[in-house]
């Protein structure tokens, strides 16, 4: 919901940085794998539950991924990219959640909520993209991208500081995910309901 927002206000300097790497050889591909590796580094973080340290590789994984799409941009975007950068993405929201389950076995349950929800995000998200690209639809609202990009109440913006959140007061952990998981599954509705509009 606010990633169209935000965008204007990072894109910029995301822009400059990934020219200077695209002008020293450096891959949008390497970046997004560095940046994952860099992101699982919160699951042993977390299981040790050094929220702190979980904190810092999660916000220099969201960094590296704004960074990947701005090399890309400077260079070439491939389809090999966009689909290395959601599957990343996709494994990187996923083991963050289960770090919190190894922190704290009590909230198990309610991380096994927050993944359905991430689950259902992203199928909902991925299944639009494919139907778009069978009918040659083309969106620009999050900026030049290798696929669509449907809108929804939760986007990247807000899982980003859902973690941080998450990070900085992990004792409300459960209550946290049971309302960011109605949040995700109204986003499903809503997607759901933009689909049928689209393409029924």
């Amino acid at each position: 919901m606010l990633d169209r927002y935000l965008r204007p206000l990072i894109d910029p300097p995301l822009a400059v940085a990934g020219r200077r790497l695209a002008g020293i050889g450096v891959s949008a591909n390497a970046v997004t794998v560095v940046g994952l590796a860099i992101g699982l580094c919160a699951v042993p973080a977390l299981a040790e539950r050094r929220y702190d340290l979980a904190l810092l590789a999660i916000l220099v994984n969201r960094l590296f991924d704004g960074l990947d799409g701005a090399v890309a941009r400077h260079t070439r975007l491939t389809d090999f990219g966009g689909y290395l950068d959601i599957v990343s993405d996709m494994i990187f929201y996923g083991a963050v959640v289960f770090g919190f389950a190894l922190a704290q076995p009590s909230n198990a349950i309610w991380a096994a909520l927050l993944l359905l929800s991430f689950i259902g995000t992203g199928a909902s998200f991925l299944a639009w993209a494919i139907v778009a690209a069978k009918r040659g639809l083309q969106t620009q609202a999050q900026g030049r991208k290798s696929f669509f990009y449907s809108l929804g109440l939760i986007e990247g913006t807000e899982t980003v500081a859902f973690l941080v959140l998450i990070c900085i007061v992990p004792q409300h952990f459960a209550a946290l995910a049971a309302i960011f998981a109605v949040l995700c599954g109204l986003t499903v509705l809503g997607r759901a309901a933009s689909a049928l509009e689209t393409f029924d």
